[in-house]
């Protein structure tokens, strides 16, 4: 059996944190399932959660607790004094991602030889860099609206006047529309992503669609292929 497919016997799970606009209470449902799920499969299960109130952090779910910010530097001082096996990250909305890739770039997983389970960090990178996720799509056939990444002021006008207003600035990183929004003229255009940037080192100018019908689907696919729609919005 390969390493894995084996079923991690210290699972480390980045919790739920405090509630945000664009993070709410389903992180910290879909992470006391995960906890009961892990634990049926007979893996120890170390959270690190900053929120006392919460469903997770209640007193026999999770093996232990570890109530510390959800940032690099804390969640690495438990992986070195845990010694998990694997990592979700998964469960704790941007906070966690986040975390976990920074974690990955510095090296840290790597050293203590910590496996991410479920959506890896590749994953987790493309589908978050708005402009990576742009390019891929675009690769396998689906259309996209025209757009261009930024990264400075400057560059977001240059975008803007190269693509027509009205355009709609969108946040790298974030979830729940986090320093996103319409700008109809060059005149909101400095001002709205100098909000942007404060949420993100990275903007996406993007041809404005409004008035378009959205229509989502939410789809859960596991190692095999199989797909279930959860739901649709």
């Amino acid at each position: 059996m390969t390493r894995e497919n084996e079923t991690p016997r210290r699972v480390l799970l980045l919790g739920s944190g405090g509630l945000t606009i664009g993070q709410a209470g389903e992180f910290d449902y879909s992470g006391s399932q995960a906890i009961k799920a892990l634990k049926e499969e007979g893996a120890e299960v170390v959270l690190v959660n900053p929120n006392i109130a919460t469903i997770q952090t209640s007193e026999g779910l999770a093996d232990k607790i570890y109530f510390l910010p959800l940032t690099a530097d804390f969640v690495r001082r438990v992986i070195e004094r845990e010694r998990p096996d694997g990592i979700l990250l998964s469960f704790g909305g941007q906070t966690a991602l986040n975390c976990g890739v920074e974690l990955h770039d510095s090296g840290v997983l790597a050293k203590h030889g910590v496996r991410v389970l479920g959506t890896p960090i590749e994953t987790i990178v493309l589908t978050e860099d708005r402009d990576l996720f742009a390019k891929r799509l675009k690769e396998i056939g689906v259309p996209v609206a025209e757009s261009r990444a930024v990264e400075t002021i400057e560059e977001a006008v240059e975008a803007a006047n190269t693509i027509g207003f009205p355009i709609l600035l969108r946040a790298a990183y974030t979830l729940g529309g986090l320093g996103s929004s319409f700008v109809e003229s060059a005149d909101e255009l400095v001002e709205k992503a100098t909000a942007g940037f404060a949420f993100s080192s990275q903007l996406l100018v993007e041809r404005s669609l409004r008035g378009w019908k959205e229509f989502e689907y939410e789809v859960v696919r596991d190692r095999d292929d199989n797909c279930i729609t959860v739901c649709n919005m």
